[in-house]
């Protein structure tokens, strides 16, 4: 089955034979995305080199559990082998059922804020229970002290650079900074998406959360760093791609009513939110800062920047501003965990 240009879904999958096949609309930074049939049912990917098979054995048994807990979750598709994804010479290629509704970028109202707390807290319930130690582990994937030190040998390494290159050193020392001062939590782990950003939420036409996109990142995280995240993503009214952004604090306060309501948090976890959407905003924007000067990992947007590099410093120049928004609104959404 050619998708037209390489790369291309391998004939692993007789389900998808002579169906028709156009790259997706609404993917990620990170996964090349097709969607199959009209109207789709099946989503392919092949994945980004940093995602191993072993990643499809985490997502079978989360979704599993999920789907005997009665929640819409989407399941992988096996291959014709029996395998639950096809490892071929370009890479890691699966296919998935499509999940319909709608996929958002933004926070548009409270009250979707408030559907999507809903949603994660309704995943969290979910897998309380599951026993499952993960295959797929990516070491530091969340490890925000060692982000921190990785952009601080990138800047001692850029310290002569120019363009580019050179713009981002004031931003890297900026993050450097704020992260100087910052309270971090010491919260246990627990089963989490380890990815909440809006778009890999699933919402139906009414706006009700319908499921959890994007798996890759299934892992045991805190709570703080799993919905600072989310709260990241969901509180930031202008995007990652706007550097004149802010914490928007009535979507933090729908957000967390929301989940609440369906999950109660612990005396600790109440005390480590407020300041959770920082430490993340403050984590990404290294990790983007950092890619400047690597120009490896992050997709780019050709049409709106030159290379891969200007993309990167400018989406690390809107999580620093979002982090300093963030902080400055940190006495407001304590008051928010206490109402």
């Amino acid at each position: 089955m050619s998708l037209g240009r390489a790369p291309a879904v391998p004939d692993a999958w007789s389900a998808l034979r002579g169906l028709p096949v156009r790259p997706g609309d609404d993917g990620g930074l990170i996964n090349l995305t097709w969607y199959v049939d009209q109207p789709v049912a099946w989503v392919a990917q092949r994945l980004h080199p940093a995602f191993r098979a072993e990643v499809h054995e985490d997502i079978e048994a989360v979704t599993a559990h999920l789907a005997r807990k009665g929640l819409v979750t989407p399941r992988l598709l096996h291959t014709d082998a029996g395998g639950l994804c096809h490892v071929a010479e370009d890479g890691v290629y699966r296919v998935m059922n499509y999940i319909p509704g709608r996929t958002v970028h933004r926070i548009a109202s409270p009250a979707l804020a408030a559907a999507a707390g809903a949603l994660v807290a309704r995943f969290h319930l979910a897998v309380d229970d599951l026993e499952w130690a993960y295959r797929h582990v990516r070491p530091g994937a969340h490890d925000t002290p060692l982000h921190m030190r990785r952009l601080e040998e990138g800047l001692t390494h850029a310290a002569a650079a120019g363009g580019v290159a050179g713009d981002a050193r004031g931003v890297a020392e900026g993050i450097l900074e704020a992260w100087r001062t910052f309270p971090l939590a010491d919260l246990p782990a627990r089963h989490a998406h380890g990815d909440l950003k809006i778009s890999n939420l699933r919402f139906d036409a009414e706006g009700q959360g319908v499921c959890l996109l994007d798996l890759d990142t299934l892992s045991a995280l805190p709570l703080d760093v799993e919905l600072g995240d989310a709260l990241r993503s969901w509180c930031n009214p202008k995007g990652e791609d706007d550097t004149a952004t802010w914490f928007d604090l009535d979507t933090f306060a729908a957000a967390v009513h929301g989940y609440t309501a369906v999950r109660a948090l612990t005396p600790a976890e109440r005390e480590a939110l407020p300041s959770a959407a920082e430490r993340i905003a403050l984590e990404l924007a290294s990790r983007f800062c950092r890619d400047v000067w690597d120009d490896s990992y992050f997709g780019w947007n050709a049409q709106r920047f030159p290379s891969r590099a200007a993309h990167n410093l400018f989406r690390a120049q809107g999580q620093l501003s979002l982090a300093r928004s963030a902080r400055s609104a940190r006495a407001e959404a304590e008051q928010v965990l206490r109402s």
